[in-house]
């Protein structure tokens, strides 16, 4: 027994070979002449510039200068957009279908990437696909940027043997769904800037300029008209008030913002006023049935069961009317109905969408026919994203003309009343 607890504890004095961290790579700058005598430069990653040295050597380039780069003005704190996301999927499906390894495809995307965080997230999917994960798996270590319908996807590709088509038509959806979004964001956000300005513009001359007007105006020793001390009176309760006015627009905006974070009721409800507001309303609702046409085409062609796509579809409806909707659909086709029918029942879908959709089923063909509708929706939410714009151009001069001229009119107004009695 003495003799087992002394081999113990040398056992336990033995220390364990601590774990070998792998070495940072860091970005070089380099230059040099190729085989040819032609001057070349570039950048590489790596641990130090002896080994980018020998890398470039084997390819027959003789490095003249080679240095660190400089990450004092990199984007280092760039954020990683559902765009670069789309990027990084086509650039994949590209190389796969060219027959690039994919574990070569990644260390290429990584290379050609500026944005030092997608470089990173890029590196740690290659090192779980390589450690033998799948592709499908790897991506869900990162739900941030690659979501359920995404990862489904993908592994569909992988099941049957089509990964390379896969990614390519997840390219396309994620590429189409971001431009549809950028418009939605441009239809909401002209109005919302022009408001912005007139206010601003319009705060300035009641703060700076009426003041000296009101000086001026002091010593008429006359009547002022109405208007004009409408304007000054305004004046003196913006220039008292001015800041408390905006602490309580601060207050307003982060008090709706943590509402539309907690509160689902709030963003249903907001959801549904949106989907009602004149203008923006009707550009939201074909947006909204292009979404839903493109994910429902995009699933159910890479080979989902339709009840299964409703679930993505769903999930990426993006507004919870139609969310609802798609549910109820969901359920209706559980229960042996067509598609057609169920979407006519909800009353949510246009005829020219619920009849395509019929004509999809009865040929067989229902993602080409949805892949149709939903090109016609964005094209629809494209034209009157611009109709808008070139509506809102000469309102813009409008507002601004009465807001500004209005002011202007109210200072001057006295002047030509007194040029008159004179």
């Amino acid at each position: 027994m003495a003799q087992q607890a002394a081999v113990k504890r040398k056992t336990a004095l033995i220390k364990k070979p601590a774990a070998k961290k792998e070495p940072k790579t860091i970005p070089f700058k380099w230059e040099g002449k190729d085989r040819k005598g032609t001057k070349v430069a570039g950048e590489l990653q790596g641990t130090n510039a002896a080994l980018i040295k020998a890398q470039l050597r084997k390819q027959g380039v003789v490095v003249t200068r080679i240095s660190k780069k400089s990450t004092l003005f990199s984007s280092k704190g760039k954020k990683i957009k559902p765009l670069d996301i789309a990027f990084f999927t086509r650039q994949l499906a590209t190389m796969m279908k060219s027959g690039v390894p994919i574990i070569q495809s990644f260390d290429i995307i990584a290379e050609g990437t500026e944005n030092p965080n997608l470089q990173k997230l890029v590196n740690e999917i290659k090192v779980d696909v390589a450690a033998g994960n799948t592709l499908a798996d790897s991506l869900r270590q990162h739900p941030k940027y690659f979501d359920d319908l995404f990862c489904n996807l993908v592994e569909s590709g992988e099941q049957s043997g089509r990964l390379e088509s896969l990614l390519d038509r997840i390219a396309t959806y994620k590429e189409k769904t971001e431009a549809l979004k950028s418009k939605i964001k441009k239809a909401m956000t002209y109005p919302i800037s022009v408001i912005v300005v007139a206010i601003v513009v319009t705060a300035i001359l009641l703060l700076k300029v009426v003041p000296q007007f009101k000086e001026v105006f002091s010593g008429f020793g006359a009547d002022l008209p109405a208007f004009t001390l409408m304007v000054i009176a305004l004046s003196e309760w913006l220039q008292s008030w001015w800041f408390l006015i905006l602490i309580g627009l601060i207050v307003l905006g982060y008090v709706y913002t943590q509402v539309h974070v907690r509160s689902k009721k709030f963003r249903d409800a907001q959801d549904r006023f949106l989907l009602k507001a004149p203008v923006i309303g009707d550009i939201i609702y074909k947006a909204a049935v292009a979404r839903y046409a493109r994910t429902l085409s995009t699933t159910f062609a890479a080979g989902v069961p339709l009840v299964d796509a409703l679930d993505s579809v769903a999930g990426a409806a993006g507004n919870v009317v139609f969310y609802n909707a798609v549910m109820q659909i969901k359920e209706d086709v559980s229960a042996g109905s067509q598609l057609n029918f169920s979407m006519r029942t909800t009353n949510v879908f246009p005829s020219m969408a619920i009849q395509m959709a019929g004509i999809g089923e009865e040929s067989g063909n229902l993602d080409g026919m949805l892949d149709k509708v939903a090109d016609y929706y964005e094209g629809e939410v494209d034209n009157a994203v611009d109709n808008l714009t070139t509506l809102m151009e000469p309102m813009i001069m409008v507002v601004l003309g009465v807001l500004v001229g209005g002011l202007i009119i109210a200072m001057y107004l006295p002047i030509f009343q007194l040029g008159n009695i004179v």
